[in-house]
């Protein structure tokens, strides 16, 4: 029996195929994490998605930023790009079933000594924090007013983290979002604002990202190893205390 973590697989099908074939993954005894965006760029989102709704009882995944875009286009709040590759799941007959099964799918994942979310845990946040984030924003999407949800998505504001009535949609796309272009651009302005108003940075108001001098980290994360996408960027930038799937201690 075991435990394979893959991100952003992004419409690849047949490559995902390869590489399940050379790691003998085996659908009746291993389990597959996926870490997001399993949908879009790649030539084949329609059989990543049909492929992860076959084997559920194998396949655990959640939702990066692609997939809820794919969402918010479906659901008629979001707007179709040249370069999305996810109109052969529109126009399949089972589309509407698709798309519910999707928007079921969670932010986060806890295992016994694992975490995984798309792309990362703020440093300020405890697990808990996160969980319980995750299960608020989750229950958006699940409820009757998801399409309020994917109208408000899209965005690049709030820049900081806020413990307000609109913090929904930070946490979705804080775990989401936050590309490498995204994270050096966020770091400049994060400086910046350390310079001039020093006494903003308050737990309650951070920057949703710090670069990995001033990140803080809560203990807590010290007691499970975080799975998500951007591997390669935090193993040259760790953050202190924090341990990246692909092997990186610090």
């Amino acid at each position: 029996m075991a435990h394979y973590a893959i991100g952003d697989i992004q419409g690849c099908f047949d490559e995902l195929t390869l590489l399940l074939d050379k790691i003998n993954f085996n659908h009746g005894t291993d389990t597959l994490w996926l870490v997001g965006d399993i949908v879009n760029r790649g030539p084949k989102s329609l059989e990543v998605l049909q492929f992860c709704m076959e084997h559920e009882s194998s396949v655990r995944m959640v939702l990066g930023n692609h997939d809820l875009h794919l969402l918010a286009v479906g659901y008629g709040e979001g707007t179709i790009k040249r370069s999305d590759t996810i109109t052969p799941i529109l126009q399949h007959p089972d589309s509407k079933k698709m798309l519910e099964w999707l928007r079921f799918q969670p932010l986060l994942i806890k295992g016994v000594r694992h975490v995984m979310v798309h792309a990362g845990i703020l440093p300020q946040w405890t697990i808990a924090r996160a969980e319980l984030l995750a299960s608020e924003t989750e229950a958006e999407l699940r409820g009757k007013k998801y399409k309020k949800f994917f109208s408000k998505m899209y965005g690049n504001k709030p820049a900081e983290w806020r413990n307000d009535p609109d913090r929904l949609r930070p946490p979705a796309h804080d775990s989401q979002r936050l590309h490498p272009n995204a994270r050096a651009d966020t770091e400049k302005r994060t400086r910046l604002r350390l310079q001039i108003h020093p006494q903003k940075n308050a737990p309650e108001s951070a920057p949703l990202v710090q670069s990995p001098r001033q990140a803080k980290p809560q203990p807590h994360h010290r007691l499970r190893t975080l799975v998500f996408a951007g591997l390669y960027e935090h193993r040259q930038h760790p953050l202190p205390r924090h341990r990246c799937a692909l092997g990186r201690r610090d």
